[in-house]
């Protein structure tokens, strides 16, 4: 089975559509997926504009980088910890 990945701006396009008054299996049948899968689109992105999605998209990145930076400072008291417990 061939399986397509549609980008989020795809997405809220199609979804568009949808809440413009076509009826779902209709647009389905257009965009060739289920109507499974765009209830399921309805749920995660129902609501959001293309300008939240890219909102949504740069906090996602900004909350990665956060994290990493968290993971990293974690790994360094751990090191610091273990260099102060030894008895030079």
């Amino acid at each position: 089975m061939r399986t397509k990945r549609y980008s989020e701006t795809q997405i809220i396009r199609i979804l568009g559509e949808v809440e413009s008054g076509k009826p779902v299996i209709e647009v389905a049948r257009q965009q060739g997926v289920s109507a499974a899968t765009i209830h399921r689109w309805k749920s995660r992105y129902g609501g959001l504009g293309i300008s939240d999605l890219r909102k949504l998209k740069a906090l996602e990145e900004d909350n990665k980088r956060l994290r990493r930076i968290v993971a990293q400072q974690a790994i360094d008291i751990d090191l610091l910890k273990d260099i102060n417990s030894k008895k030079w």
